[in-house]
């Protein structure tokens, strides 16, 4: 069993048909057919049934478990392709998403400049969710993460760097502001709140929360942009729910604790594949971000 026969596999188990296959990778018909003999000989099961014109193909069970393993292993080896090219380049992809880059990350800058690490870093900036995912399939090196709970992925080593709580924000002028001890989020029905999209994980969070006290609130308008948001809660268009993280004194803005059982907070992450082998670069960016923390 090699790659080669493992490509030629996974297509026909697509294409459900030697001829195509055979044209997509530029060979005969029979390197095809002989291929597929000879891994079903090697499993001991049948893994297509054939029609008699050989032409149309049906995948059996143990051909599509089969298949399984094999999306698995070309995954991993087109990874490794990835990951050791990046090596060769001494630089490091770094998923950094939105709200984490703008307002947490600046703070590490001096220090990665100093340890010449800031000039090796390609940036991804997108959301937790689309970066994890990312992360998973080896397009990124490592990332920054904001989840709701620690992150618990096996084929993931991270390390909690530091939690901030998710409160509620209004304007100084708004009646709400003069609660500063806290606001539960049943007394917020009937406000207009103004969100982030759904690639944040603020959006989770709102989720949670009024799914827990039992309150359908108005969305009035959901926002990419953590800064649009903010100036519209300070012109009084509506109440929003963000990170303490966010703010800043230039903003205007007060924050209100939620005094709901379980109110989430916003946790950030350094993370990487379990099974990736960082460059020294990585480790000593992995230590800068990390260790510290421990």
């Amino acid at each position: 069993m090699n790659i080669k026969e493992l490509r030629y596999y996974h297509d026909l188990v697509i294409q459900k048909n030697f001829s195509k296959v055979a044209t997509h990778f530029g060979v005969a018909q029979p390197t095809i057919t002989m291929a597929i003999q000879r891994l079903e000989r090697e499993l001991g099961a049948p893994l297509f049934i054939r029609s008699q014109s050989h032409h149309d193909l049906t995948v059996t069970a143990s051909g599509l478990q089969f298949d399984q393993h094999v999306q698995t292993i070309l995954r991993e080896l087109e990874v490794a392709h990835q990951e050791l090219s990046r090596a060769k380049q001494e630089r490091i992809r770094f998923g950094l998403p939105p709200i984490i880059g703008n307002y947490f990350f600046p703070a590490y800058t001096p220090a990665l400049l100093a340890a010449g690490l800031l000039q090796r870093l390609e940036v991804e900036d997108h959301g937790s969710r689309e970066l994890t995912k990312m992360l998973a399939h080896g397009i990124i090196d490592m990332a920054l993460l904001g989840s709701l709970a620690p992150l618990q992925q096996d084929s993931f080593s991270t390390q909690v760097i530091t939690r901030a709580p998710i409160q509620i924000i209004v304007a100084p002028d708004h009646p709400l502001a003069t609660r500063t001890t806290g606001v539960s989020f049943q007394d917020l029905k009937k406000e207009p709140f103004i969100t982030l999209a759904n690639e944040y994980v603020h959006a989770q969070a709102f989720h949670q929360v009024s799914r827990a006290a039992g309150v359908r609130p108005k969305v009035v308008f959901k926002t990419h942009d953590v800064h649009v948001l903010k100036t519209l809660v300070a012109k009084n268009s509506g109440i929003s729910f963000l990170t303490t993280l966010a703010l800043e004194p230039q903003d205007h803005l007060v924050a209100l604790p939620l005094l709901d059982l379980g109110a989430p907070e916003f946790i950030i992450s350094v993370a990487t594949r379990a099974n990736r082998l960082l460059s020294p670069y990585g480790q000593e960016l992995w230590g800068l971000l990390a260790d510290e923390h421990d």
